[in-house]
């Protein structure tokens, strides 16, 4: 039976005994883990700062009416020419509305629906900003502004002004930050907007709108529906998108198959439209986990190195041990627990110095123009991360402390006795 108290009491008087190289293994893991826990904490946190910025502005199932030539063209309704191979040059897109069609009852029915957080109506339309002699070019977007604030981030994105003060004002327009700045307005002022068709109204600035996309902030306005609805002189229901939210992102590509063939729709859900942005987001992270866990391998080796060598200076102690009575197994598990050890302690000192890391680069002051919502380098303070290391930290300890130890295991007492 193994006597644990007198292996580890043993376990801890080489540990003392070789203090250098004892504090020299445990620096390996600490350093290692508290560099693995500040990388990953500070790149996912960085990584899931970009994709807010893209995907929190993005619908979970984005529905609209697309605009496209026409299937069945002519040639195609002539009997004699439907077993032939028919080749149409130039085709032009059918003539059809931007709006959704029935987008009241499709509304009514997401509504309803269980696995949905919400659905928003949208009116989009192409205008001109006008003010003074300044006339520019841009996208103006009735909106229900309260219910969009309160299914994505478009609050934070309103850098002067409220929601609340658009929901007030029927004249009132959520004015891009890029656009402000090009035409030297700000809130309260007036511009004036101009329709494809040239009409124009004059709307009153009731807060200032600024994504930290600068293509986006250069031409995007937000209004009430109604008035975007009353400006192009359209009915209540002339909407043009509608923007769904779920409760699981999962279900996205369902639900957009779903609305495809139950309503004659376009639908395209997050993953499509973020296609590209994602596969960039995914190399991102997997860049950052390689390193982290290069990071942690590299400790290991370092234990690994440090307990091969002790167990060569131990070489007379091994050899005593045995002759005492101790078994192969016994000196075995004696080298396995200083390597545990060393483990546990530089595991949780590198979880410590990687928890303050992050802490002060979460504090340190982060300023730019294009993100005025963001004061601090964004850190993601995740309990997985941590669990992951001080796992990590006992795994590679055991595996780099199990190779020497078995060696240490299987020599000879008699043969060291001997000097052979």
């Amino acid at each position: 039976m193994t006597n644990w108290k007198v292996i580890l009491n043993i376990a801890k008087t080489h540990l003392l005994t070789k203090m250098k190289s004892t504090v020299t293994a445990a620096l390996g893991v600490t350093f290692g883990i508290g560099a693995y826990i500040t990388l990953v904490s500070f790149m996912t946190g960085l990584n899931g700062m970009l994709d807010d910025l893209v995907l929190n502005q993005t619908p979970h199932v984005h529905i609209y009416n697309e605009i496209e030539p026409s299937k069945t063209q002519p040639i195609g309704l002539y009997s004699e020419f439907k077993d032939a191979l028919n080749v149409v040059h130039s085709v032009k897109p059918k003539q059809s509305q931007k709006k959704v069609h029935n987008a009241v009852p499709i509304l009514d029915y997401l509504k309803r629906d269980a696995s949905v957080k919400g659905a928003t109506p949208q009116l989009r339309t192409q205008i001109f900003y006008i003010s003074g002699s300044i006339q520019l070019g841009g996208n103006l977007t009735g909106i229900d502004i309260l219910e969009e604030a309160r299914l994505s981030n478009i609050q934070d994105n309103i850098v002067d002004g409220t929601p609340q003060a658009l929901k007030n004002n029927d004249n009132g327009i959520l004015l891009g930050a890029g656009l402000a700045k090009k035409m030297s307005l700000a809130v309260g002022d007036r511009v004036q907007i101009s329709t494809v068709g040239g009409a124009i109204f004059p709307l009153k600035i009731v807060g200032i709108y600024q994504s930290g996309i600068a293509d986006i902030d250069n031409v995007q306005s937000y209004a009430n529906l109604t008035t975007v609805q009353r400006i192009l002189g359209e009915p209540e229901n002339y909407i043009t998108d509608i923007n769904v939210k779920l409760y699981d992102i999962n279900d996205a590509v369902s639900m957009a198959n779903q609305i495809e063939q139950q309503f004659d729709v376009k639908a395209i859900d997050i993953n499509q439209a973020n296609a590209q942005f994602e596969t960039g987001s995914n190399i991102r992270n997997l860049i950052t986990y390689a390193v982290s866990i290069t990071l942690l391998i590299v400790a290991g080796f370092g234990i690994y190195n440090i307990l091969n060598m002790l167990i060569y200076e131990k070489m007379k102690d091994i050899a005593i041990l045995k002759a005492t009575g101790f078994s192969g197994r016994d000196v075995q598990y004696i080298f396995m627990s200083q390597a545990l050890i060393i483990g546990i302690i530089g595991g949780i000192l590198g979880l410590l110095i990687g928890f303050g890391l992050s802490v002060i680069i979460s504090r340190t002051p982060f300023e730019t123009a294009a993100l005025p919502t963001i004061t601090t380098y964004p850190v993601n303070f995740k309990i997985g991360y941590y669990i992951i290391g001080i796992t990590f930290a006992l795994i590679s300890t055991f595996i780099a402390g199990y190779m020497p130890s078995n060696k240490a295991k299987k020599i000879d007492p008699v043969r060291i006795i001997r000097g052979t």
